[in-house]
């Protein structure tokens, strides 16, 4: 759905920009409007994804998004920054970008759009404990107790209210479950991948970078899998508003929260999104709403800030 907070928070050139104490007035808009595209990214990738299928919806997003971003990096003189670490940059668009979308676009042909953005949600939490595993961020007990909730939550959504659409008895269910957290994972790793090899590459570069690298990955699968029914006009505006108002407005909305406000308040902003989502998804595709799945993501959301140092201590 979006760059990881980590790899935005990487990319950063002034922390002491980031860290300044902001105007609500300055990063509150942008905060929400982010929340509310980011929420909508879930109905636009079932309604592209029901006629496209999901690896060509997820490789239009990120074709049509790198067509859109291309420029603005040219403009804004990056391309020398990108020249430069190209071969990182690129291959982060593999794993922030190409598997989490088309992942995303199979899980929501299956399950309820709400349901996956809670999911999602829970991208920060596979972020913390691959920080641990790879890169040895120091993890506190409470970050512990943190990934404990955390995965509880996701165990207790998943046993409980599987995905309707797809039947008690079909293991389609299941899949789009465990699509959903393998690319909440394939985030994680991004996220401790561009701590790595990305710090101080320009943002823009980096959203660019990583949009045109999904993009090779994704251009001959596209191909083969394209529909041999055309798609209807409604699943190409879908596509679209996707790939330029999910993706690339997002992208910018995202950099220029953490430039004015920080990393933390931009990492929230992945806990409001599913309540946009849950309403779209309730509002134009008649998704119940169960009050399972609200209490599972509250406590997966709970424990995700724990466990990122949101609440209860710094932020590692």
């Amino acid at each position: 759905m979006r760059p990881t907070p980590s790899s935005a928070a990487a990319s950063v050139p002034s922390p002491a920009l980031a860290a300044a104490a902001p105007s609500a007035s300055r990063w509150l808009p942008p905060f929400v409007l982010l929340a509310v595209l980011w929420g909508a990214s879930f109905l636009f990738m079932r309604l592209g994804a029901s006629q496209f299928g999901a690896v060509p919806t997820a490789g239009l997003r990120v074709i049509l998004a790198a067509l859109f971003l291309l420029p603005l990096m040219l403009l804004r003189g990056e391309w020398p920054a990108l020249r430069q670490h190209w071969k990182p940059v690129l291959f982060s668009g593999i794993i922030n970008s190409a598997i989490p979308f088309s992942l995303f676009a199979y899980a929501v042909v299956y399950m309820p759009t709400g349901m996956a953005s809670v999911l999602n949600a829970c991208a920060p939490l596979f972020g913390a404990l691959v920080a641990w595993l790879w890169l040895g961020d120091r993890i506190t007990g409470l970050r512990v107790t943190g990934l404990l909730i955390g995965f509880t939550g996701v165990a207790l959504l998943a046993l409980h209210d599987k995905p309707a659409t797809a039947g008690a008895a079909s293991w389609s269910a299941y899949a789009a479950i465990a699509a959903c957290l393998c690319a909440s994972l394939s985030y994680g790793v991004a996220a401790s991948f561009a701590k790595r090899y990305l710090v101080g590459v320009p943002p823009l570069a980096t959203a660019t970078g990583s949009m045109v690298g999904a993009s090779l990955c994704l251009l001959i699968p596209t191909i083969a899998m394209w529909p041999s029914q055309t798609p209807s006009w409604g699943s190409w505006l879908a596509v679209a508003a996707l790939a330029l108002l999910c993706t690339s407005v997002a992208y910018i909305l995202y950099f220029h929260i953490i430039q004015t406000a920080g990393p933390s308040r931009a990492i929230a902003v992945t806990f409001l999104a599913p309540v946009f989502a849950l309403v779209y998804g309730n509002w134009f595709l008649a998704e119940p709403i169960t009050a399972w799945m609200l209490g599972c993501g509250a406590v997966v959301i709970g424990g995700t800030m724990l466990s990122t140092g949101l609440i209860g201590g710094k932020r590692a």
